[in-house]
């Protein structure tokens, strides 16, 4: 196992007591876990246990699922006696005027089961029919929900591969920053101390004191170690994670800003064309890292 993306698609059919349907899933990004229903007539009142399966399967992303229901055998009919009774009583009552007027033959039985509100759809089936519809249709969703998640664990699995990628490039350029001439403080010492030195030839006055302050204050500035100690940091952090087989969506996201910062304030501190060049390129690596990281659950 390991990370699961929010990106992934699921279907499931089936049959009960005289319907088969079919459920459809999508799921795509989101900073949390919503569901959008489409459900079939009859069966609304399934929504509170199809929301409660899907937040124990899943964390985060915007789902989308619809329920389609057909029937596989007729519905029963029943006569409506009541109303035939009256067609067939008034039918007695004309019955003598009609036929003292016109030759007429008795109404049929067909012709009489044609009228309109004879014959009647049962739409009110048994409960115990309906429940069992009810009871298959939820199992399906379950079998939905984890073919959802089997899908998302696959993509997740694509992307896992190609964030290790991207991370392993974040380390070598952290690595060669910290290789760098200009992140290593005997050489900007140096650098400090000749360009303080032309400072001191402007003003010969200047204690020595005020010279050695100086060159502390400006290697500080410009000492880069703490910042390639927290990249080393984060970037094995975020190894750490996506290695896991759970949501770490999230915790990846902050990672990413700190990255982002880390990467900003190195490229504050450079005084060295080289640095500069490679703290732009960690920027880039770590933009195109967290756009991935919008992917996960």
């Amino acid at each position: 196992m390991g990370v699961s993306s929010m990106t992934g698609f699921a279907r499931a059919e089936g049959e009960a007591n005289g319907v088969s349907f079919a459920w459809e899933l999508k799921s795509v990004n989101g900073k949390s876990l919503d569901l959008r229903l489409r459900l079939a007539p009859g069966f609304d009142g399934l929504e509170p246990q199809l929301r409660a399966a899907l937040a124990h399967r899943l964390r985060r992303g915007n789902v989308s699922a619809s329920l389609s229901v057909t029937r596989t055998a007729p519905p029963a009919i029943r006569i409506n006696r009541d109303m035939l009774a009256r067609i067939v009583g008034l039918l007695a009552e004309i019955s003598g005027e009609v036929s003292s007027r016109i030759k007429a033959d008795p109404p049929r039985l067909d012709g009489l089961l044609g009228l309109r509100g004879i014959l009647e759809t049962v739409e009110d089936e048994p409960e115990p029919v309906l429940e069992q519809r009810r009871a298959a249709v939820l199992a399906a969703w379950a079998a939905a929900l984890d073919r959802l998640a089997a899908t998302r664990a696959e993509e997740g699995a694509r992307l896992a591969a190609v964030l290790n990628e991207q991370l392993a490039q974040l380390a070598e350029l952290t690595a060669a920053a910290a290789s760098s001439a200009a992140a290593q403080p005997g050489a900007i010492r140096a650098r400090l101390a000749a360009l303080l030195a032309e400072l001191a030839g402007l003003a010969p006055t200047l204690p020595e004191e005020r010279v050695a302050q100086e060159v502390a204050m400006l290697v500080s500035r410009a000492d880069v170690r703490e910042e390639l100690d927290r990249l080393r940091a984060h970037i094995a952090q975020a190894g750490d994670l996506i290695g896991r087989s759970e949501a770490v969506g999230r915790q990846l996201d902050f990672l990413c800003q700190e990255l982002n910062r880390e990467a900003n304030t190195l490229c504050a501190k450079s005084n060295d064309i080289e640095l500069t060049r490679i703290g732009l390129q960690l920027k880039v690596a770590v933009e195109q890292f967290r756009e991935q990281v919008q992917n996960l659950e």
